[in-house]
Parts: C-alpha cells; structure tokens; sequence
C-alpha cells in the first residue's frame, strides 16, 4: 500500500531509471555507457564510480537518469546487453516508478518497526509494505493501526521449518522484493535465505571490543565501553557477517548505566537500519564479494 506521498514520488519519478555496473576496470566503460545515454536521449541525472585499482581492478558505476519517454524495461535491456557483454558486465536497471515492495519481520522489541513506520508514513521510505511477520503477537496493533496485514507465526525448535515455509508462502503471495530484519530475534535457515540473497537487511548491536551472545549490554558495561553502534547488513549463512551497508556510533561514559547503554543502542539501532533500508531501495548499494559499494 502507498502513501499519499509515494504519489507524488511517482509522478516525479515516472521517467528516472537507475543503471548499476561492476566489471574489470579498463579504459573506455564510462564513454560507452555515456554513449548509451546519449543514443536513447537520456539526460543523466547523477553519476558515480569507484575503482579498486585503475591498473586491472574492479569497477563499480552507478548512473541515475532520466528518459524522454519511458520505454518497456525490456527493450532497453535489450539494447544495453551489446555495451554490457563488450565490457563483461554484472549490471542491472532498477526503474524509479516500480515502489518496491518491503516485508518486515519482528519480534517484542518494537523501536526498529515504529521507526520504519514513521519514515513510511511521512514519505522518507518509499516502499509498499504488504505485510509484517512477527513470532510473537504483541506487535499486531501497531501494525493493524496503519492497515498493513499483520502475520502472527509462532517459532520453536519443532515446527522452524514448517514457519518458515509459511513465511515464504505470505512473502510469495505478497511478491515482496526484499526483507527488513527489525529486531527480528530468530536465525534464518540457509533454505530460507537463498530465495532472497542480498534482499535480507538485519540490525545489530556494535561494540569496541565485540560482546557477543547474550547480555551484551551488561558486558559492556563492565567493561566501561566508551562507543556504542550499531550495524545494518544484508543477511547470509554466516551470523551477522553479510556484507555491511550501514553502520552508527555515539560515544558513552562511566556516566551511562546499563539502561542507558541499551536506550542509546536502541536510538542507534533504529537510524542505522532506516538509513540502510533508504541506500537499499535507492539502489546505492553494490555486493562485491563480502563487501559493500555505498554510493
């Protein structure tokens, strides 16, 4: 479901397309995709690139831009694949006016959500969200309150498989295009995760040293930390190893208690992850290897 404000995104978007490209740095790739443009009477709108080294690295480009008049995505597929197998591409068009379509999961913890909410409602996430999946039933009215179907299904040791089965049933049937982890506190399945790879974003506590397994906060604290953060990446088979998108800290004190350091975590947690969720549908995010290019 959109917001009133994802209209106007629309209408304003309606002809901008985004062109994302990784190849083997060589000369000649910005001319011929700029030549591209030009040929299809695109007006480029903003253009970024990266190389890992200019003598045989990696290229990264991303090229947003606006066409005269929009074309079926295929057809300008079609006419890309000559410049793109010239160069031996990883490419991929993403277009403005397709809203992507944003399934939440969730546990108790509620801030993570209510904020994604927020940026919802006010038109700074552009995304249609059909649905959110929680393992517990506590969240269910402040979901329902703004109209979005919530999807109550319980999680223990003996029926995982089968729940998530259901998930990806209501995912399918919603066609959601990616996944926001928002204190969701259950670990997919690798045979959850590949139908979604690089389409999963989690949240996650940081710290300096790393606390990790339970009590963390607590372990922190006795220790006498002096930064809390927070990481956003998308999910793979490794716990909380995906390749980062976003990552947040503030500086704490002796002054700061161990409710304090879970306050200032949780204010953290919930900006990093809107900020990792706006790159993701913005397309600025490209996978090399387990790393991020953040444009």
């Amino acid at each position: 479901m959109a917001t009133h404000q994802h209209t106007s995104f629309l209408e304003n978007h309606k002809h901008r397309v985004r062109l994302l490209i990784s190849c083997q740095d060589q000369p000649g790739i910005v001319a011929a995709v700029s030549h591209f443009l030009h040929e299809n009477q695109a007006n480029i709108i903003q253009s970024d690139q990266y190389s890992t080294d200019p003598s045989g690295g990696i290229f990264f480009m991303r090229i947003e831009f606006e066409l005269l008049e929009m074309i079926e995505p295929n057809k300008l597929e079609e006419k890309f694949k000559g410049v793109a197998q010239r160069f031996q591409m990883d490419w991929r068009f993403s277009y403005a006016n397709h809203i992507k379509r944003m399934g939440i999961f969730v546990s108790q913890q509620d801030h993570c959500l209510l904020e994604l909410l927020w940026h919802w409602r006010s038109g700074d996430i552009v995304a249609d969200i059909p649905l959110v999946i929680s393992n517990h039933p506590k969240l269910r009215d402040d979901v329902e309150a703004l109209d979005i179907p919530f999807h109550y299904i319980p999680i223990d040791k003996t029926n995982k498989q089968a729940a998530e089965e259901t998930q990806l049933a209501l995912l399918k049937e919603h066609n959601v295009d990616f996944i926001v982890l928002a204190r969701y506190m259950q670990i997919l399945s690798p045979e959850f995760v590949v139908h979604y790879p690089n389409k999963i974003i989690n949240i996650h506590h940081s710290f300096l040293p790393a606390f990790m397994g339970a009590r963390p906060y607590e372990r922190a604290y006795e220790r006498g930390v002096k930064i809390i953060g927070a990481t956003s990446h998308y999910v793979t088979n490794s716990l909380d190893e995906g390749p980062i998108i976003k990552q947040g800290v503030k500086e704490v004190s002796h002054k700061n208690n161990t409710n304090e350091l879970k306050r200032i975590g949780r204010i953290t947690e919930r900006d990093v992850l809107a900020d990792a969720v706006s790159l993701h549908l913005e397309d600025r995010v490209i996978v090399y290897q387990n790393k991020t290019i953040v444009f």
